[in-house]
């Protein structure tokens, strides 16, 4: 599975391909909101800009899905590293830092220590729960019984 490192919070956080970067963050705890965003967050429609992060490896920005035009607007006078998290939909490992318009102390020794730190690539695609394999050969035999009846009608 991809991990997401949030840098500032010293956590790694395992996620599903696909999964939306906010909703990663909630469901972990990790605080995306200043006093700002804590009082007024549009709760992930990408309408208040306050779920700012920062992808701070080369590598992780294509972790993310491209830009939505939402962002392009919201963001276009801040740095191209910059993503709404309510926006983004994780596709592999990153390191993001969140709300990168605050201060981090040790910034630059916090940041080095993260990017030395090795990232699993993760899967490109959701797996499959446990059990689920025998319910894909039930789906085939229903649907070929589905078919077959309907033949035998028409």
């Amino acid at each position: 599975m991809p991990v997401i490192r949030f840098v500032r919070e010293g956590r790694d956080v395992e996620c599903f391909p696909g999964e939306n970067l906010r909703d990663v963050a909630v469901r972990e705890g990790i605080q995306l909101y200043g006093l700002k965003g804590q009082l007024g967050n549009c709760g992930g429609c990408g309408q208040c800009s306050t779920c700012f992060v920062s992808v701070v490896d080369e590598s992780g920005r294509e972790a993310l899905t491209a830009r939505t035009p939402v962002e392009e607007s919201k963001l276009r006078r801040r740095p191209e590293e910059w993503r709404l998290a309510c926006q983004a939909l994780v596709e592999r490992s990153a390191l993001v830092l969140t709300r990168p318009q605050v201060r981090l102390p040790d910034a630059e020794q916090r940041l080095e220590a993260a990017r030395q730190a090795p990232l699993p690539e993760g899967p490109i695609a959701w797996p499959v729960p446990p059990g689920m394999e025998e319910s894909d050969d039930e789906l085939d035999e229903l649907s070929e019984a589905i078919t077959a009846k309907a033949d035998e009608e028409a």
